[in-house]
């Protein structure tokens, strides 16, 4: 029985992916942003996998100070972590950017796991065989370090696209840093029948639950337990290869000095 903290939790694949880890008997940290709807999931999951190690976290994850409360709340309950999964994500937003000006698809994707990580690396490294699973995505492009740093504005679907790309890199930072965690990036499948997807692109070309599925199997799998450093990609049905610069130990490095002088802010 593994201990498993999967954010954004309530929605989508996220929420399947809890399903399925529930009802194999695992204890489930889920997450997310309004608090009446993570009970109503915790609630939901604890009856249809007649589980009852299903507990609830709320953070919103535009606010850094909120996910840095919510991982000590997670080391105040936890000795240990199992797995990770960096799930939670936002594409089309009510308001561009969060109160500290950056965009929000940069806070939310790509900052808010970095935070969390960091902030949970003790609990991961006390587990026997931990796993980190980032979600990435099939769009990924360049990053404008301008646009991160938030000296200017770009469009959702560009920030999108290299929110995901920076999480993929430092996915492999990650693995490389962490030699005895198991870092994967994964693109659960393009256009799955999401609310995210369905309200960004009005249309969708496979059901969540082939999103859902390989969560799982990533997170828990026998045959993923030693893979590390790797982008998974579900279009493809395996591993595959991810953007250019997320191979390139020049372009990782930046990013990094530019997320570290960030988040000293």
């Amino acid at each position: 029985m593994k201990k498993i903290l999967i954010t954004g939790s309530t929605d989508g694949i996220g929420k399947l992916a809890a399903i399925k880890l529930a009802q194999a008997g695992h204890e489930i940290y889920l997450h997310g942003r309004n608090p009446n709807k993570v009970e109503a999931v915790v609630t939901e999951i604890k009856s249809v996998s007649a589980n009852e190690k299903i507990k609830g976290l709320i953070a919103d994850f535009s606010d850094l100070l909120a996910v840095r409360s919510m991982a000590t709340e997670v080391r105040s309950q936890l000795l240990e972590l199992d797995v990770l999964i960096n799930n939670a994500g936002v594409f089309n937003s009510t308001t561009a950017t969060n109160e500290q000006g950056f965009d929000l698809r940069y806070v939310v994707n790509y900052f808010a796991p970095v935070v969390l990580t960091q902030e949970l690396l003790p609990l991961l490294k006390q587990a026997n065989a931990p796993r980190i699973i980032n979600l990435s995505s099939a769009a990924q492009s360049p990053i404008a370090y301008s646009t991160l740093q938030g000296e200017q504005m770009q469009s959702s679907r560009a920030t999108y696209a290299q929110s995901k790309l920076a999480i993929t890199m430092w996915s492999f930072h990650l693995a490389r840093t962490e030699p005895d965690i198991s870092v994967i990036a994964v693109n659960p499948g393009s256009l799955l029948n999401t609310k995210m997807v369905q309200e960004a692109f009005g249309q969708f070309w496979s059901s969540a639950d082939k999103g859902g599925d390989i969560i799982y199997d990533l997170a828990i799998g026998e045959q993923y337990k030693d893979i590390s450093g790797q982008y998974f990609d579900n279009d493809a049905g395996g591993f595959g290869r991810a953007h250019a610069s997320a191979y390139s130990k020049e372009e990782i490095k930046k990013l990094m000095d530019v997320t570290r002088k960030v988040l000293d802010q």
